[in-house]
C-alpha cells in the first residue's frame, strides 16, 4: 500500500485492494501491476517517473514469510559526469574543474556513503550522461597536445588569492576561488582594468568540508491520541539522520548514540470522559393503581458540566430513566354485604336488604363507571305470610331494621280495610285515598357496625363439567369503608368453592368424523389450524380443541 505522509491513500488504501493501474500521487503517476498470484511468482510493484514532491511511505501486509522489498529510484546531481570522462581519469585528475574525492576514505565516510535512505531513497550505480559540451574531451596519453600560441609579456596577470566561505561546515560544501588582477613582479594587486577580462579565470566549484555532520535524532510529529477522552496513547518516529551533500540521510542508529533518544510513545488526553447525571429524582407513578411506569431526568454531562449527546458516555453504564412501579391491585368490583336475617314485614310481603359498593383505588361508591352501571340490587323481596286487617289505612308495626348495625331502613305495611265484626276487609287503596296515607318506609340506625365481610360476586366456574372452581374476592370494612383486621375470622366467607361437578356428556356429531385412519399424526403435527385437515380429521380435531382450549387458532 502506499500512502502520504498526510494520512491519504494513494494505492490500496483504508483495507480496501485497489486493481492494477495508474494512480496519481506525490507530484507524479504510479503505475500499480499485481501479476496472477497462481501463474506467476512476482510480486507487485509500484513504478514511476518522478520526480516526487513529498514524502510517501510504502506499507506491507503477509501472511506467509516475509518476501522483502526490492526497490531502485535515481537521484539527479548538481554536476552531471560523463562515465565515458570517469573511466579514463587519471587519478587525482580534475573533473569538471575539480578534484574527485579521494581515493581512500575512512570506514565510517564509507559507511556514509553506503547508507540507505529510507524516505528519498539512493543512486542505483549509474550516472547520468553529460551535457554536451560542458567538459573539454580528454586526450589519449599517445597524442602530442596541439602547440600553444606564445604568450604576451603583460606587466599585468590574473592571480588567485584566496577561496570564498565553503556553504557548509560539514557534510560537504562548495567553494570558488577568488581571483585578482596583480602586477607580474611584485605581485601587489592593482585595478582589475589593467588586466585583459577576457583572460580572467572562470571560477569552478570545489568541495569542502567533507567530513560529514553529526548524526542527529529526527522527531516526527506526534499522532492523534488513541481515545478521544480519558488516557490514551500516542506515538511518533524518531530516525538518527546524518546531513551529507545538502541531503538528509537515514543512518544506523548507532550513529546518535552519543545522544539521548526521545521518547517514541507518550501518554495523552483530550479531555476528561463525559459521565452519566441523574439530574432529577423518580416521578410519581403514572398510575394511581395497578402497574405503571415513572421516570427521571438522566443526562450526559462533560466535564465542563455542559449536557452532550448520550453518544459522548459509555451507553453500558447509562442509569435506568424510567421502570416500572406497582401502586397495589385496583379493585373495581362489586363489593357487597349478605342479605339481612329479617324481613322488613312480620307478615305479607316485605324486603330484605343488603350493603353495595364500588371499590376502586380510593376506597367509595364512585366512580360508577370503575364498575360498570350494572349495579347489583340493594333490596330483595320477602314475604312471611298473609296478615289479618281492617277497613281504613291500616299501618303494621315496624319491622325490624334492616341490618343489624349501620345505617338500615324499616319497612311497615300500609292498607285499606273494612273493619268488620271480628275481620277486616281488604279494599282497593281507591276507597282510602282521601285519607292521609302513613309512611310505609323508614331509616333506622341500631348501633355502629365496626368491621364487616364484604365481598365479590362469584366469578364464573373454571369448567363446565367434570369439577371446576369459581373465585370472589373478600375483604374486611370498617364503617368508614376502610380496609380494616377487626372481622371475626371465623364468620369470613369462602373465597373458593368447587362448581359444575357432574360429568362432562361428549355431544356426538354424526357430521363430524374422521376421514382418514391417521388423523393422530395430523394432530401430533399440529396441522388443525388448517381447514382442510380441520374437515379431514373433524374429530380428531374436536376432541384436541376440547382438552386444550385456544388450540385451534385462525389461518
Amino acid at each position: 500500500a502506499l500512502r502520504s505522509r498526510s494520512g491519504r491513500s494513494i494505492i490500496n488504501g483504508n483495507w480496501a485492494i485497489d486493481r492494477p493501474g495508474r494512480y496519481e500521487g506525490g507530484g507524479t503517476m504510479f503505475t500499480y501491476r499485481r501479476p496472477n498470484e497462481i501463474s506467476s511468482t512476482a510480486g507487485e510493484s509500484f513504478l514511476a517517473d518522478g520526480p516526487t514532491n513529498e514524502v510517501l511511505d510504502v506499507y506491507m501486509i503477509h501472511q506467509q514469510p516475509n518476501p522483502g522489498i526490492h526497490y531502485e529510484y535515481i537521484i539527479p546531481g548538481d554536476n552531471v559526469i560523463s562515465p565515458q570522462l570517469i573511466a579514463h581519469r587519471r587519478p587525482g585528475e580534475p573533473l569538471n574543474g575539480q578534484l574527485a574525492m579521494p581515493e581512500s576514505t575512512s570506514p565510517e565516510d564509507e559507511d556514509l556513503h553506503r547508507e540507505t535512505d529510507i524516505l528519498t531513497g539512493q543512486a542505483a550505480g549509474t550516472f547520468p550522461v553529460i551535457q554536451p559540451g560542458r567538459f573539454p574531451s580528454h586526450q589519449p596519453e599517445n597524442q602530442v597536445p596541439a602547440v600553444q600560441p606564445p604568450r604576451q609579456n603583460r606587466e599585468h596577470n590574473w592571480k588567485q588569492v584566496g577561496k570564498t566561505e565553503c556553504t557548509t561546515t560539514c557534510g560537504k560544501g562548495s567553494q570558488y576561488p577568488i581571483f585578482h588582477c596583480v602586477n607580474r613582479i611584485t605581485h601587489e594587486e592593482v585595478p582589475e582594468g589593467y588586466c585583459d577580462s577576457s583572460t580572467k579565470p572562470i571560477p569552478e566549484e570545489e568541495a569542502c568540508n567533507l567530513f560529514p555532520c553529526p548524526a542527529f535524532w529526527d522527531i516526527g510529529e506526534w499522532s492523534e491520541c488513541s481515545k478521544t477522552c480519558g488516557l490514551g496513547m500516542q506515538h511518533r518516529q524518531i530516525l538518527c539522520r546524518q546531513i551529507y551533500a545538502n541531503r538528509t540521510l537515514t543512518v544506523q542508529q548507532y550513529r546518535c548514540q552519543h545522544l539521548e533518544k526521545p521518547d517514541t510513545t507518550s501518554t495523552c488526553q483530550l479531555k476528561i470522559c463525559s459521565e452519566w447525571q441523574i439530574r432529577t429524582e423518580w416521578t410519581s407513578c403514572s398510575v394511581p393503581c395497578g402497574v405503571g411506569q415513572r421516570t427521571r431526568d438522566v443526562k450526559c454531562v462533560s466535564n465542563l458540566g455542559d449536557v452532550v449527546d448520550d453518544e459522548e458516555c459509555n451507553m453500558k453504564l447509562r442509569p435506568n430513566d424510567i421502570e416500572n412501579c406497582d401502586m397495589g391491585p385496583c379493585a373495581k368490583s362489586w363489593f357487597l354485604t349478605e342479605w339481612s336475617d329479617r324481613c322488613s314485614a312480620e307478615c305479607g310481603p316485605g324486603i330484605r336488604t343488603r350493603s353495595v359498593l364500588c371499590m376502586t383505588n380510593h376506597v367509595s361508591s364512585l366512580p360508577l363507571e370503575g364498575c360498570g352501571n350494572n349495579r347489583p340490587p340493594e333490596t330483595t323481596p320477602c314475604n312471611n305470610g298473609p296478615c289479618a286487617g281492617r277497613v281504613e289505612w291500616f299501618a303494621g308495626g315496624w319491622t325490624q331494621c334492616s341490618t343489624e348495625c349501620g345505617s338500615g331502613t324499616q319497612q311497615r305495611e300500609v292498607i285499606c280495610v273494612r273493619k268488620t265484626e271480628g275481620n277486616f276487609d281488604v279494599l282497593d287503596p281507591y276507597e282510602c285515598s282521601y285519607l292521609e296515607k302513613p309512611p310505609s318506609q323508614q331509616s333506622c340506625y341500631l348501633k355502629p357496625c365496626g368491621s364487616k365481610w364484604f365481598h365479590t360476586e362469584w366469578s364464573t366456574c373454571s369448567k363446565s363439567c367434570e369439577g371446576g372452581f369459581r373465585l370472589r374476592e373478600v375483604r374486611c370494612l370498617s364503617d368508614d369503608m376502610a380496609a380494616s383486621t377487626q372481622c371475626e375470622p371465623q364468620l369470613k366467607p369462602e373465597e373458593k368453592e368447587p362448581c359444575n361437578t357432574q360429568d362432562c356428556v361428549p355431544e356426538i356429531d354424526e357430521n363430524c368424523k374422521d376421514k382418514y385412519y391417521n388423523c393422530n399424526v395430523v394432530v401430533q403435527a399440529r396441522l388443525c389450524v388448517y381447514s382442510y385437515y380441520k374437515t379431514a380429521c373433524c374429530a380428531s380435531c374436536s376432541r384436541v380443541a376440547n382438552r386444550q382450549p385456544g388450540f385451534l387458532g385462525r389461518r
